[in-house]
């Protein structure tokens, strides 16, 4: 039985290779978009030509978003707790995760290359500065991770149970969680998650999943990227 904390065959790797996000399965293509909007008519096909891409584009300008939506992914997410906590914000999703009161085996934690300072103007944003140097504060976080492994494991050892035990660990702490969404609805995670506004690390997932599933909706992107988004 392979661990879950191994990333699928086809996955992307972020956070500097700490992280990754792989696409486990998925559920139909673009044709079924536009075969979805054409129930109305009695009408299926079976491949894409020019006029069904035309018509995709026409459901994307008006946001005839109800086709979308039988157009399903499952994504398997390797991200720090904090990260998670973003993520299922967007409750359109289903999610299902590693959990602590379990297992205590595979536990590793997110440690930046690089740390961002504090916006002057706005409290939940950061600043990307050169002149920042946090050399010796990852040190200190990489030390404070230790520590708290240490404790957990004393905690273990002495009989603690693990669903309380997980409590000494940081937010920092990896986890593991298959989501499972529709196309419509991840259009809008991406949207919100690949902008400017977003937190950097949850936005290079944003990235990775564009590039993950690109080459299942090539129309979709390609509306999108005229459109001046980035789709790599």
């Amino acid at each position: 039985m392979a661990s879950l904390n191994c990333p699928p065959s086809n996955h992307v790797s972020v956070l500097d290779g700490q992280g990754w996000v792989g696409l486990v399965d998925h559920l139909g293509d673009e044709i079924v978009i536009v075969n979805a909007a054409r129930v109305s008519f009695g009408k299926i096909k079976q491949r894409m030509d020019a006029s069904d891409v035309q018509l995709l584009h026409y459901l994307l300008e008006n946001k005839h978003t109800s086709p979308m939506e039988h157009l399903v992914f499952t994504f398997s997410v390797h991200c720090p707790l904090f990260v998670r906590s973003q993520w299922h914000r967007h409750r359109t999703w289903s999610y299902n995760e590693i959990s602590r009161r379990y297992t205590e085996i595979d536990l590793e934690f997110y440690l930046p290359v690089r740390l961002r300072r504090q916006a002057d103007n706005n409290r939940q944003a950061s600043v990307d500065d050169p002149a920042f140097d946090g050399t010796e504060i990852v040190a200190a976080m990489r030390g404070h991770h230790e520590r708290s492994l240490e404790l957990y494991n004393e905690l273990l050892a002495r009989g603690v149970c693990r669903e309380q035990a997980r409590g000494v660990l940081p937010q920092n702490m990896m986890t593991t969680f298959w989501a499972t969404v529709d196309l419509n609805n991840l259009l809008h995670f991406l949207e919100l998650r690949d902008s400017e506004h977003a937190q950097w690390e949850i936005r290079q997932y944003a990235v990775a999943i564009k590039k993950l599933v690109k080459p299942l909706i090539p129309n979709v992107a390609a509306y999108f990227a005229a459109r001046g988004q980035d789709w790599g």
